[in-house]
């Protein structure tokens, strides 16, 4: 209080001595002075902004009733998921062979090759015979017709359907995404597709759903236009492990989050490696750091001043 006292009689004489002292006022009427024109521009802007902040808030009130009835899909303990693991290649060949028995009959996979199944789940020669048992059409010939031939290592993957209309009349109107992505275009990535297809169950009471569509809470807004594909026993593997509901959802997920990165192991591998040159090249680095100042930090400087 002692201290407040003081700054108050100190200002009364400061104003005593300088009683000629004015302090500046702000400014309220800057926006009055402002030309037609601005003042225009100004509430354009402010009308825009406004009706972005309202288009957001609308945005996600419908995104907050859509997960109303949504579920998000658990993180389970993928065996590629650790910083240095790599994918389990057996699951990926099991996940390719459910794909291609269950998957392949709607979705696409455009920007996958059967080259690229070499040496990831298939030999050289196991992945040409796959290729083969597929007809491309190719040409035109000599003669301008085209033509049907077998498969090529170069070819690849096959579509369901020649274009999107046929895809969704097919479907009931919903159009099937193509799969060579969608490991990565989804949020959760295998999570989530594992989730979809072990997620199938009754809608709760008070939900109808219309004709040809599914239940499943981990789909935006709970209905689905694709039924429950995997059954127990659906598929039948090369190496004998038992196809079971969830196995065969595993399986093609871990195929699918290779198919969206099938750099993966590759890049773990370049950045173990470029992580121990690193520390090698940190250890030579803090040597030489020691080596050269350690004559500039232990030297003594000392001022003689000359005898006259």
């Amino acid at each position: 209080m002692a201290a407040l006292r003081n700054g108050v009689s100190h200002c009364r004489t400061f104003l005593r001595v300088y009683p000629n002292v004015t302090t500046p006022k702000a400014n309220m009427s800057a926006f009055a002075k402002l030309s037609s024109g601005k003042k225009m521009i100004l509430s354009s802007l402010g009308a825009l902004t406004a009706a972005g902040v309202g288009l957001v808030a609308a945005l996600e009130m419908s995104v907050r009733a859509d997960e109303e009835h949504t579920l998000h899909s658990p993180k389970y303990p993928w065996s590629h998921s650790g910083t240095f693991a790599a994918f389990d290649h057996r699951s990926i060949r099991r996940g390719f062979q459910v794909y291609k028995q269950v998957c392949a009959a709607c979705h696409s996979m455009d920007y996958l090759a059967f080259r690229n199944l070499v040496d990831v789940c298939y030999s050289e020669k196991e992945a040409r015979v796959l290729a083969e048992d597929v007809q491309i059409e190719d040409g035109p010939d000599d003669e301008g017709n085209m033509f049907m031939r077998p498969g090529k290592l170069s070819d690849y993957f096959p579509k369901p359907y020649p274009n999107e209309e046929a895809a969704r009349a097919a479907n009931n109107g919903a159009y099937p995404p193509d799969l060579s992505y969608i490991a990565l275009a989804r949020h959760g990535s295998e999570n989530y597709i594992f989730s979809i297809l072990t997620g199938y169950c009754d809608p709760p009471a008070g939900i109808e759903l219309r004709e040809g569509l599914a239940y499943n809470p981990y789909f935006p807004g709970g209905s689905i236009g694709m039924a429950q594909q995997l059954y127990d026993g659906g598929v039948e593997y090369d190496d004998g492990t038992y196809a079971s509901r969830s196995q065969m959802a595993k399986d093609v997920s871990v195929f699918l989050r290779w198919a969206a990165e099938p750099e993966h192991d590759q890049r773990k591998r370049m950045g173990l490696k470029a992580l121990m040159v690193l520390g090698l090249l940190i250890s030579v680095s803090y040597y030489l750091k020691r080596h050269k100042w350690s004559v500039l930090k232990s030297r003594k400087l000392a001022y003689v001043p000359r005898r006259r």
